[in-house]
């Protein structure tokens, strides 16, 4: 399939391009219905399910990025404070408590009015920087989690970049 059939397939449903990314990029992936793929990546810190939701009623694709980590009651209020300070940070995208299930997912959408295709580029980009955020915060949602770090440790923590090697 040609780079422009990808986009043409994708003008009703946008997750053929998810699909054909997911291939290329030898990643685990299952179409969980008509309108949802699901893609399995595998990071420094933990696996992460992707999951790619058509939201045709809204023109949007919708991704969620859930990895296992379950918020003990006694820590929810600290990590609902960490989420407040990493979302801060964010230009795109933005973490979630997922109430029903305590646990913490990266989200953001994909807005496609009127029959706009999404592009490779776009749908890359839009995986790429969900994989970034989960990486760069999992070790601060675990260091409040099961450190029992503050918010602001853990964020001290975050932001703190190293440079060069030793």
């Amino acid at each position: 399939m040609s780079h422009l059939d990808s986009v043409i397939d994708s003008r009703g449903n946008p997750l053929a391009v998810i699909e054909d990314i997911a291939a290329s990029n030898d990643l685990a992936f299952e179409r969980s219905g008509e309108d949802e793929v699901t893609i399995i990546s595998k990071g420094q810190w933990t696996d992460y399910q992707l999951a790619f939701t058509w939201m045709s009623e809204i023109e949007a694709l919708h991704l969620a990025c859930a990895f296992d980590m379950k918020i003990p009651d006694v820590r929810r209020t600290e990590v609902q404070r960490l989420i407040a300070a990493i979302n801060e940070q964010l230009w795109v995208g933005h973490f979630d408590v997922w109430s029903i299930a305590g646990t913490v997912m990266y989200r953001q959408a994909l807005v496609l009015p009127g029959g706009m295709a999404a592009s490779p580029a776009q749908c890359e980009v839009m995986m790429t920087s969900a994989l970034d955020a989960c990486e760069r915060y999992f070790p601060a949602l675990q260091f409040v989690i099961w450190a029992g770090k503050t918010a602001e440790e853990a964020m001290a923590a975050a932001m703190f970049d190293t440079v060069g090697e030793a």
